[in-house]
């Protein structure tokens, strides 16, 4: 098993951490250490260690949830390190140890631990990879909701808290009766203005507990916005696999990604932060341009391939782009339909960077599985589709591409795909969702009135007959059928 004291054993063919991992010191506490989280921002510090900075940025990554006990157990067996394994098209493998998270905590296993790190002056800055419905926003107002029952019960008068928004919000108050400074709190997930959102949702937790904690919250806490891209995929056992077969590694969790990495930060840190510039990360002042290009070029895309590939017959991502019928109606889509809701991008050639786009989703190495794709929806799709939806409805230009991705979104919800073989729908809604798309025949609007996810939608007229007709297509033809049809 990989461990601090193997690390000499490793083969020359793997790259390892140059520097002294004693050496390291705390500065940020982490939420969500999964794959991404591991393949990105853990990686660019790897960086900066090996060229010796930022060895004062030490990672304390904290899970929160129960599928994180796994982390835990993994990461503290091999003394946080893991192998960051990039793929590359042509089949090579390019692996790296990764050495910069240096402690891993459960909260539910001892939330005071992770308080007294949060609250330790060292401590800088709290980052999060939480996934989009971690924010608990309602999906049509924008609002917070706080129905979720792990908010509830950190709302409980003198309770310990357990979730990361009742964890984040306790450090801070805890910081500010102790005169510490308050850490940033720095978003890394795929929604628009994350850090806006953070410190909103934030924010309003915090009044339901404090009105005056909420106040010096929305005063001193910094929140930068930022946008983050890397394909990762679920790791496979065969990946484990190779690993220990090519490069003699046995890792617990290994990470699989792409070659391709980027990361836009806003330049706005409240009590320092580590040299990201000197590693690739653009720090801008306005991130929005380059997050609304991600949101609505790579994720869109993201859903607007997965829900027709699977209902053709598709399983992974590359698969779907080496189609030929596919990648026009992607690319059709980018350049009809969400590009011209896009401000301008500096720096970027966006007619490059679509097609990079059709490149990386089309690496035969990464089998990104459609099922990872399609899991979540409800909270995907209101943060990156839609918002194209209304502003190309508004401006009254074309939807059709659109629409068909939701009627697409509709017909896989419905839990059978065109071969009749059952589709495992993966979402925190999923028995509200795949009971109203069970009657889209008998009721072609039902899946669309849900109003705390398509809002007004099912109201307008131009939209509800493109969708209407896409659906009723995918029912009556399939998803092939109706792509062709399209793309006369």
């Amino acid at each position: 098993m990989l461990s601090q004291a193997k690390m000499d054993a490793l083969s020359d063919k793997v790259a390892m951490p140059e520097y002294d991992r004693t050496a390291v010191r705390p500065g940020i506490v982490h939420f969500g250490v999964g794959g991404f989280h591991r393949a990105h921002q853990a990686m660019y510090l790897d960086r900066l260690m090996n060229d010796s900075k930022a060895l004062e940025w030490g990672i304390r990554g904290v899970g929160t949830m129960p599928a994180d006990q796994r982390m835990r157990d993994v990461l503290q067996a091999q003394d946080g390190l893991y192998t960051l394994v990039i793929k590359h098209p042509d089949g090579t493998l390019e692996p790296r140890v990764i050495g910069s998270i240096i402690e891993y905590l459960y909260a539910p296993d001892d939330p005071e631990a992770v308080l007294a790190r949060m609250t330790a002056p060292a401590t800088r800055i709290v980052s999060l990879t939480i996934t989009e419905g971690g924010y608990h926003v309602n999906q049509v107002t924008g609002e917070f909701d706080p129905d979720d029952p792990g908010l509830q019960h950190d709302l409980e008068p003198g309770v310990v808290p357990t979730s990361a928004f009742g964890l984040v919000v306790e450090g801070l108050a805890r910081r500010r009766a102790a005169g510490v400074p308050a850490y940033t709190v720095m978003s890394c997930d795929n929604i628009p203005g994350n850090g806006h959102v953070a410190k909103k949702m934030l924010t309003s937790f915090a009044r339901l507990k404090d009105p005056e904690l909420a106040d010096w919250i929305e005063r001193e806490v910094r929140f930068p916005n930022s946008m983050v891209d890397r394909i990762t995929p679920v790791t496979a056992d065969a990946d484990k696999e190779a690993l220990a077969d090519e490069f003699g590694i046995e890792d617990g969790w290994p990470v699989v990604c792409e070659p391709f990495t980027q990361w836009v930060l806003e330049d706005d840190f409240g009590d320092d932060r580590p040299p990201f510039e000197d590693v690739g990360v653009q720090l801008v002042t306005d991130v929005e341009p380059y997050e609304l290009m991600k949101l609505r070029l790579l994720n869109a895309s993201h859903q607007a391939l997965c829900y027709l590939g699977y209902l053709a017959g598709y399983r992974y991502a590359h698969e779907v782009c080496q189609d030929k019928l596919f990648v026009d109606f992607l690319l059709r889509y980018m350049d009809e339909e969400a590009t011209p809701t896009l401000p301008p991008v500096p720096g970027v050639d966006l007619d490059r960077y679509k097609h990079q786009l059709i490149e990386r989703f089309a690496n035969p190495e990464v089998r990104d599985t459609l099922a990872r794709l399609c899991a979540e929806s409800s909270d995907r799709i209101p943060k990156w589709l839609l918002p194209v939806v209304r502003e190309q409805l508004a401006a009254g230009r074309g939807i059709e591409r659109v629409a068909l991705v939701v009627a697409a979104w509709a017909r896989y919800a419905e839990g059978t795909d065109e071969q009749g073989e059952p589709i495992e729908v993966v979402d925190r809604l999923r028995d509200r969702l795949v009971e109203r798309a069970q009657r889209n025949r008998e009721d072609p609007l039902v899946f669309i009135s849900d109003r705390d996810l398509f809002g007004d939608l099912a109201d307008d007229e131009r939209f509800v007959r493109a969708y209407t007709s896409a659906l009723a297509s995918l029912h009556e033809r399939g998803a092939r059928a109706t792509l062709e049809d399209l793309a006369r």
